[in-house]
């Protein structure tokens, strides 16, 4: 912007229909002395309430988690979600899929999505079912299958975070379309291609941006295409039960099932006991993959991190369950280094560059204000401090607490304004014991899930499980002691040696 002073009097001017981004300015020709004071930036977006908390006694932890805070607010404009402020500028339904997540478990966000998923589902293409890779839809924004799935996903993100039926309601019919259309890209061997024969005979084929911008080479196109397609199925067929479309659930499930199977028997290596490099084991185990395979498979996995010395290798797609899929599968350790690693490629690599926001690459190139990398953080609140809504009861009603402990760390702590109210946990390593503090929204329950490997090692408050109000005991499972518990506040304390 340029703008001329008249030179009468005291003028004020700020743009009104624009936005600018930097790290640093350059003032010219400042009369007098130039100090700090005398500059004011006026941060500008669409505003939505913070609504949640992550500590850690690791800074790096949370310095990661306000870059990529910071980088999100920083692509909200006119309700709808850019992959950056200052390039491109586009409501990329992509990199919103991926990061939606990640928002939902920051932000209040319901009006946002409302908005903008209303956006991606005015823009599908009635006759087809497409969904385009920006909404609103303008040309220019390349992407792929896994765009479009954010007619998918994102309703049903939504729905677990907040328990709107009214969402899927809302979203079913866009849901089912998309699925259709994604259908006419899917061969007989029930994988998704990137290029098909078209109405008049010649050979057409779907620009994908597949894994973006892993540190390596990306993996196929039709793994992520498949992928996709499985994995827009497995929620139409969760929104069908939740609906009550029986056999709708029927149909969709099958569809999951054929799929994943079809994505086994294409992209499998027996020699390797591997998907390939990168997300493919990743994408896999999120899948499912066969029993008799699952070993090799996570020893894969295990393998290939070790071997890139303990980096990640994924792009947006991959990142977005890298972490979590580490965490369920006994490599949580292996998620901990990863997500504490400061060199390339890491988010740490991007604090040490001294990044304020979250970035496009994992290198120096490319832009450096992107949120879409965001999606792999759930692990920070979904694991590493370990709360979660449970689809089954949506909205925090039922709450699962299930921290995956690293004893680098002396504590962790996840708060969120949910629906019913404030719930959260904090965990902490004590000198003589293990503390876990969780708070239950009113009308809410929970599982708890209390690191320990024995009952008589727990107490809740001052007494013993048996004794404490609101609390059950179910089992022990998994290095676990499970309770039930009801809307309340309970701190369970494990020590290595307490009398029964």
């Amino acid at each position: 912007n340029t703008y001329i002073f008249s030179g009468q009097g005291r003028e004020s001017y700020a743009p009104r229909f624009n936005w600018f981004v930097f790290s640093g300015v350059e003032i010219t020709n400042w009369p007098g002395e130039l100090k700090t004071e005398h500059l004011t930036a006026e941060a500008v977006n669409t505003y939505i309430e913070p609504s949640a908390t992550f500590e850690s006694s690791n800074q790096l932890f949370m310095d990661i988690n306000k870059i990529w805070r910071r980088s999100q607010i920083d692509n909200m404009h006119g309700g709808l979600a850019s992959d950056c402020p200052h390039r491109e500028r586009s409501g990329y339904t992509g990199d919103g899929q991926i990061a939606c997540n990640t928002v939902l478990h920051n932000y209040d966000a319901k009006n946002f999505y409302q908005k903008w998923i209303g956006d991606m589902r005015d823009a599908q293409i009635k006759e087809t079912g497409y969904v385009p890779n920006g909404a609103p839809w303008q040309p220019g924004c390349g992407g792929g299958p896994a765009w479009g799935a954010a007619i998918c996903v994102m309703p049903w993100e939504f729905y677990v975070q907040y328990g709107s039926r009214d969402m899927l309601e809302d979203n079913y019919e866009a849901m089912k379309a998309y699925l259709k259309y994604m259908l006419t890209w899917t061969g007989e061997d029930g994988i998704m291609h990137s290029k098909r024969t078209g109405n008049d005979g010649s050979i057409v084929k779907w620009y994908n941006l597949g894994d973006w911008l892993p540190p390596g080479e990306l993996i196929p196109d039709d793994m992520v295409h498949t992928f996709v397609l499985w994995h827009c199925a497995e929620l139409t067929s969760r929104t069908a039960m939740v609906l009550g479309m029986k056999d709708e659930v029927i149909e969709y499930s099958a569809l999951a099932e054929k799929t994943k199977q079809a994505f086994h028997k294409r992209f499998y290596n027996e020699k390797t006991g591997s998907y390939g490099d990168a997300g493919g084991n990743i994408l896999a185990l999120k899948m499912g993959v066969p029993v008799e395979q699952y070993e090799k498979v996570v020893a894969a996995l295990r393998a290939g991190i070790l071997k890139n010395k303990g980096h990640l290798d994924t792009g947006i797609q991959g990142t977005r369950f890298f972490f979590e899929m580490l965490a369920d599968h006994g490599l949580n350790e292996l998620a901990f280094e990863a997500m504490n690693k400061r060199t390339e490629p890491s988010y740490g690599h991007w604090i040490e560059l001294g990044s304020t926001t979250s970035r496009e690459n994992w290198n120096e190139n490319g832009s450096h204000n992107h949120p879409m990398f965001g999606g792999g953080l759930v692990w920070l609140y979904r694991n590493l401090a370990g709360m979660q809504a449970d689809p089954r009861d949506p909205g925090y009603r039922h709450m699962i607490f299930r921290p995956q402990l690293i004893d680098e760390l002396e504590y962790v702590t996840y708060v969120n304004n949910t629906p019913y109210g404030e719930g959260g946990i904090t965990w902490r390593h004590e000198e003589d014991a293990f503390r876990m503090e969780i708070i239950v929204p009113v009308s809410c329950h929970a599982t708890v899930h209390v690191p320990a490997s024995d009952l008589s090692q727990i107490t809740e408050g001052d007494v013993s499980t048996d004794r404490a109000t609101g609390v059950t005991f179910k089992e022990m499972k998994d290095g676990y002691a499970l309770f039930e518990v009801e809307s309340g506040s309970y701190t369970f304390r494990v020590t290595e040696s307490l009398s029964p």
